[in-house]
């Protein structure tokens, strides 16, 4: 062995949690010779690796794990991973010819980019579940829905205001790489490579990857595949830990087009958990309800494996974070039946439109998950909720929420109306984009912003101030007033005009 394996080993050994397994366990040679230079150029990198999971136990014991306890979904993995812990090398040196920025690196050919394609080599179920979910498809549904794209542009657009006019451009990649596509994942492309002075090792290649670094859920990889397993399972720790707080979620979910983490804060559930998650246990698998955790997450409702004090199953571990959801409750225009695929670019209204429903409200049911797996994915979620919550409790709840989608349906409908009218008399152009005059924004607040508001609110905190000042109800009716008041000027002014 040589000296660098060997003091590595040592080192895994003492820091990796200080446990008796951390000990046993085996660093492969390539891995000892990553973490023998980078210890030193990144410690925060190797420092959160040894303190993973990833650094204690290897594949084999992971896979001998009995029932629902097992992390390890694959059945087997290849032999040279099976008794060594999944370090630097067993990462990023996976299928090299199926990542166009592999590259030798003293002597490895190893790639930067590591995808869900390279975990599955030990999650296959959660990297074929993920596949499934509409944030795998985020890039996608962004940038192959023109819809979408003129409401991007309009509000990442850069302007110039000059003769006396405002002047509008397109924005460049990396205002987009930060804004929408930092969620939704950016679309990876190999750049060629350069050479760097490095102080460890002297001159060496890189390569160059456009839309790089980005952890969007939706990131179109290079390799294929899409997604980013570090969008909830944060390099190089991939705790479960992590994925199971509230504040993962919150880096894209804070609104207020998606307000839910402000919502969750501000609910009873988020008051629970802000004064007793300190005691509760966010590494258990499974996670038991009443023992591990006394309220939920957003794990808890959409991803985690849950079972109750006498050990059964109450809903099964799932990477499709949409499975669970008989609503779809943002999105362009009206709250709506799930998608029935995560591609929802595809999906066309009566008018031809990639909208789940028309400006009317009506739905785009071939395209939409049909009233009996509604009633599946609400049974799904409300198994959750039952162990907390007598059954006229639940009841009541979804009733409310319910009640919600279709009174905001309504709302957006009546802004809708206004917005169509002053379309109609001239007064506003959507032909080029219904996003980019004042009060075309002003419309798609009214739904984008409110209206989304008052349905996550009703959802996660069952009322309360946000769904009615901030960002609610008083919004919303404010904006209603404010679109007729102006169609009613323009109108007069029109009419005093012709005289």
């Amino acid at each position: 062995m040589k000296t660098g394996v060997m003091v590595i080993s040592i080192l895994v050994g003492f820091f990796a949690a200080g446990t008796t397994l951390a000990a046993e366990a085996a660093i492969s040679e390539a891995t000892a010779e990553c973490i023998d230079c980078h210890a030193s150029i990144h410690p925060g990198i190797v420092n959160d690796w040894q303190n993973s999971r990833h650094a204690i136990i290897t594949p084999q014991k992971a896979m001998a794990v009995k029932g629902v306890a097992r992390k390890v979904s694959s059945k087997s993995v290849p032999e040279g991973l099976q008794n060594v812990v999944v370090g630097c090398a067993e990462c990023h040196t996976q299928r090299p010819k199926a990542h166009k920025d592999t590259f030798d690196h003293n002597g490895y050919d190893i790639h930067v980019v590591v995808s869900p394609d390279d975990c599955q080599t030990c999650h296959a179920t959660e990297r074929q579940q993920y596949s499934k979910n509409i944030m795998a498809h985020a890039y996608g549904n962004l940038a192959d829905n023109k819809l979408h794209q003129k409401l991007e542009h309009s509000i990442l657009a850069s302007a110039k205001y000059q003769t006396g006019e405002l002047k509008i451009a397109p924005a460049n990649d990396a205002t987009t790489a930060e804004a929408c596509y930092y969620c939704h994942g950016t679309k990876l492309e190999l750049n060629g490579y350069e050479t760097r002075d490095t102080e460890a090792a002297g001159e060496l290649e890189f390569p160059i990857i456009k839309g790089w670094p980005n952890q969007g859920v939706g990131r179109i990889n290079l390799d294929g595949s899409m997604g980013a397993c570090s969008a909830c399972h944060t390099r190089h720790a991939f705790s479960i830990e992590m994925a199971r707080k509230p504040y993962t979620c919150k880096e894209c979910h804070v609104g207020p087009d998606v307000p839910a983490f402000k919502v969750y804060a501000a609910s009873k559930h988020g008051n629970i958990f802000a004064t007793q998650h300190s005691s509760w246990d966010f590494k258990a698998v499974p996670w038991t309800i009443g023992k591990d955790f006394t309220a939920p997450t957003c794990a808890t409702c959409h991803v985690s494996l849950l079972v109750n004090t006498d050990e059964a199953v109450v809903v099964e571990r799932t990477h499709q974070m949409n499975n669970r959801l008989p609503w779809r409750i943002l999105g362009l225009i009206y709250a709506h039946p799930h998608p029935a695929e995560p591609n929802t670019s595809i999906i066309r209204n009566k008018d031809g439109l990639p909208l789940p429903t028309d400006f009317a409200g009506g739905l785009a049911t071939k395209f939409l998950i049909d009233e009996k797996e509604q009633n599946a994915r609400r049974q799904a979620m409300q198994a959750a909720c039952l162990n907390c919550h007598d059954t006229s409790w639940v009841n009541g709840h979804w009733k409310r929420f319910e009640n919600t989608i279709a009174e905001t349906n309504a709302q957006t409908l009546a802004a809708t109306g206004i917005m169509e009218d002053i379309w109609q008399h001239g007064f506003a152009d959507p032909k080029d984009s219904p996003y980019n005059e004042a009060i075309e924004r002003k419309w798609s607040e009214s739904w984008l912003f409110y209206a989304n508001t008052i349905r996550f609110a009703s959802a996660m905190g069952g009322g309360g101030d946000y769904g009615v000042f901030a960002d609610g109800r008083y919004h919303l009716s404010k904006t209603l007033l404010e679109l007729n008041d102006w169609l009613k000027l323009h109108k007069k002014l029109d009419s005093a005009s012709k005289k």
